[in-house]
């Protein structure tokens, strides 16, 4: 039977003991890790979210009532433990960080009992991840999950400090907003007061920033939970937290430089990683070209090479073919991968496709100089070698082809130089390399749309020197945007913001926009824009992401208490799920049956 606290306080955690409490009698509250019953001594483990303790219990210190408590005690059982902290008896165990002591028991309360858990509380647990986010709230028991979500508020913690000491201040913005669907999918929310009309949620606090700087607050900042209805992967979920900001009077330095020292702070306090400053720039087109991605990995190389010019004018048509409709040739060189076997060289074709490759040319150099290739034959051996040459080429590498438009050859290079990178075991995953990549288009085509769409968003500013581009090459207008990025990953972007009225109807223009349409999405802002903006720009992070890859994990998931799955459900609370007729009927909303179908 479950028994009361009855006025007794808990003096400190389970971790937070040592050597130098020796002596001290304390009492320590948490969760049975395991018992064992020596017959006539009861050793237990105690956990709570600071660490593992053990305690020991024998009928002599503890009296016969305690020990027939600490008898009946299972794993997960809730216990409050009053003793004193002793140097172990027995060997010291050196992987915990209470491994010297032990503390002997005077008293026990079961608090709570508990069933058997449907899969053991342990660190690095095999079950399978649906099961685990069924029952999250015993997930989150283990050692090493409790240490990703610690670390996750150390993180935060260390933003509002950095922040906070810079002149920042935190304004929390509306969570029902009007929706601005020239982005990804909203998520509606009906308004049962204004029948037939929705709120949206929002996916990122873009406009009321704007409007605070507009407001004369200068610096602000949030840490804001932001919602995407998209399809997802292992760094997205539905709804998803950003560490938000916005600057007045400055420009891009100004916003990278703040930001440099801020990373900086975060990952010295959170995991004690040194970040030497300033951090590396690379332009967009650069970063495409060597690394095929937006968001270059640059732990190692393997870079793209062009090769358009080498192979202009050979005998291999789908070279001569993606040239012909203004595509590139480009590829990679895997060093030393030459006698990679024809299946293993087969599944790297697949993949490319996966990424809209029609194929993958490749070319093998074996060890004696010869040649084995997909397409050797088409190419006379003068051309051969003027290409091996273009790729660096020597005895044992395995050069590899895409020809195409360049947005499909860069992703389909940029996407097999990762995969290889990680079967060659090239990427150090101790190694964090931050950059920034800069001067992005500030367009790119919507064939669905059939017209430019913002590669970021419309409020963003060219770069001055082509503004004069906007009308006559909306193509190779450069944005004055910056992403910061992490190990190949997208850590957070920002850009410096259209204040200028002409400028800003110049780029509505531009996407397509007539005034009474980006009037009646943006309204708000642009009438605000009329009683004086000052220059402003900001930036803002995804905080998953950056925690997910500061704590080691291969899922955002993992740092998120309470995550959805790929199909934006909740396994432990049973959600999205149906809802009354009541309630649909206050809203004057009707499902479509074909809907319940799909």
């Amino acid at each position: 039977m479950a028994e009361t606290m009855k006025g007794l306080k808990r003096t400190c955690r389970c971790g937070e003991l040592s050597l130098q409490n020796a002596g001290q009698q304390v009492t320590v509250m948490g969760w049975v890790a395991k018992q064992r019953n020596k017959g006539g001594i009861i050793f237990v483990d105690l956990r709570d979210r600071a660490g593992l303790l053990q305690i020991i219990f024998e009928e002599a210190d503890c009296g016969s009532e305690s020990f027939a408590k600490a008898e009946r005690l299972r794993s997960e059982f809730v216990i409050a433990v009053t003793g004193t902290v002793e140097k172990r008896s027995g060997a010291v165990n050196e992987n915990l960080a209470t491994g010297e002591i032990e503390v002997r028991a005077r008293e026990v309360r079961i608090l709570s009992e508990a069933q058997t858990p449907p899969f053991p509380i342990e660190e690095n647990s095999r079950t399978k991840e649906d099961i685990r986010l069924k029952y999250r709230y015993l997930d989150l028991r283990r050692p090493d999950q409790q240490e990703k979500i610690i670390l996750r508020s150390k993180i935060c913690a260390a933003f509002r400090r950095f922040l906070t000491d810079e002149g920042f201040l935190e304004i929390e913005t509306p969570i029902l907003c009007k929706s601005t669907p020239e982005g990804a999918r909203d998520y509606l929310v009906p308004s049962r007061v204004h029948p037939g009309s929705f709120y949206a949620l929002p996916q990122s606090p873009q406009l009321f920033k704007q409007l605070l700087m507009c407001s004369g607050y200068d610096r602000y900042f949030q840490i804001a939970k932001c919602f995407r209805d998209e399809d997802l992967r292992a760094d997205r979920q539905p709804e998803f937290t950003q560490v938000d900001m916005e600057l007045s009077f400055v420009d891009a330095d100004d916003v990278m430089d703040v930001n440099e020292r801020l990373i900086q702070y975060v990952c010295r306090e959170a995991i004690g990683l040194e970040i030497a400053l300033p951090l590396p720039r690379m332009k967009w087109i650069d970063a495409m070209n060597r690394y095929g991605s937006d968001k270059p990995d640059t732990r190692f190389g393997m870079e793209l090479t062009d090769v358009s010019e080498t192979v202009a004018g050979c005998g291999f048509g789908v070279f001569t073919g993606a040239l012909e409709n203004g595509g590139s040739v480009r590829g990679i060189n895997a060093k030393g991968q030459a006698g990679m076997p024809r299946k293993k060289i087969d599944a790297l074709v697949d993949f490319a496709k996966g990424y809209g490759a029609k194929g993958l040319a490749w070319l093998a150099v074996a060890e004696d100089g010869t040649y084995k290739s997909s397409f050797a034959k088409f190419m006379d051996p003068a051309q051969l070698e003027r290409l091996v040459s273009a790729m660096d080429g020597q005895p044992g590498d395995l050069l590899l082809f895409a020809a195409d438009k360049n947005n499909i050859v860069w992703s389909v290079l940029g996407a097999l130089r990762l995969e290889l990178g990680e079967q060659m075991g090239l990427i150090d995953h101790r190694q964090f390399n931050f950059l920034w990549v800069v001067e992005f288009p500030q367009f790119e085509w919507s064939e669905e749309e059939n017209r430019y769409m913002a590669m970021h968003h419309p409020f963003t500013m060219p770069m001055e020197e082509d503004l004069p581009l906007l009308e006559s090459d909306p193509g190779k207008v450069r944005a004055k945007a910056y992403d910061i990025v992490l190990n190949g990953v997208e850590l957070g972007g920002g850009s410096v913001r259209i204040f200028q009225n002409d400028v800003q109807e110049r780029m509505f223009t531009a996407l397509g926009f007539t005034k009474e349409k980006a009037h009646e999405q943006f309204g708000f802002l642009l009438d605000a824009f009329q009683y004086g903006v000052p220059p402003h720009a900001g930036l803002a992070y995804g905080l998953d992401r950056l925690c997910m890859l500061l704590v080691g994990a291969e899922s955002i998931r993992e740092v998120i208490a309470f995550p959805k799955v790929k199909d934006a459900s909740d396994l432990m609370t049973d959600c999205p799920n149906v809802v009354e007729d009541k309630q649909l009927t206050e809203l004057g909303i009707a499902v479509a049956e074909d809907s319940l179908l799909r």
